[in-house]
């Protein structure tokens, strides 16, 4: 198993081959892209957040979500998915988010780059179905890792996280809803600016007053 980080140092198991990857730079993906030619899974798991309304947003913080979660992500499968072919179609996991699904005012930009990324993991999964590469959707709430550790909501344990996604890929199944707010928003959906939105808003007011 590898592990793939910008600063592979920072990898600590021992069951884990530690690997440098910034899925930013191209020449990085290339070279792991190279080394890796036999592999089964991928996890798309890279992502960065920021905390702002949408008219306060910084642009920078915002182009920098979207080169990590959105392009990083399609970056990663361009890269692996030939490997996974070769091997006979293995599986692409794109950890997503329930911010996919809903526009978080105080998330406004991260929410944006995980639309995009929900886009892109349908699009893929379209495109490399021919070669029998299951592609899979996680969604969920706040996980409890260091990008969440600001947040005073109750978490996730990221157990339970890679536990439903090991599931999946054993099912073949292509999405993971992993705990009860990401099942609600995904089920209305179809009724968002009734069922979902009117919440977010008593909030997004509650929280600016």
């Amino acid at each position: 198993m590898y592990g793939g980080a910008r600063e592979s140092s920072t990898i600590e198991d021992p069951d884990v081959v530690p690997l440098r990857l910034d899925v930013t730079d191209p020449a990085s993906l290339a070279d792991a892209a190279e080394q890796l030619t036999e592999i089964d899974i991928v996890i798309n798991n890279a992502g960065v957040a920021t905390w702002s309304f949408p008219l306060d947003a910084q642009l920078e913080n915002a182009r920098r979500e979207l080169e990590v979660n959105y392009l990083g992500l399609l970056s990663v499968a361009q890269a692996f998915a030939p490997a996974l072919g070769r091997g006979g179609g293995g599986a692409l996991v794109n950890m997503l988010s329930v911010s996919s699904f809903v526009a978080s005012p105080r998330l406004s930009t991260y929410a944006a780059s995980k639309a995009a990324a929900w886009s892109i993991t349908n699009s893929l999964r379209i495109q490399l179905r021919r070669q029998a590469t299951l592609v899979i959707g996680v969604h969920a709430g706040f996980i409890d890792t260091e990008m969440a550790a600001a947040v005073e909501d109750e978490k996730i344990p990221p157990e339970d996280v890679a536990a439903a996604t090991m599931s999946a890929i054993l099912a073949g199944r292509e999405e993971v809803l992993v705990d009860e707010l990401t099942r609600s928003v995904k089920s209305t959906l179809h009724r968002d600016h009734e069922l979902i939105y009117p919440a977010v808003q008593r909030s997004y007011d509650a929280a600016t007053q």
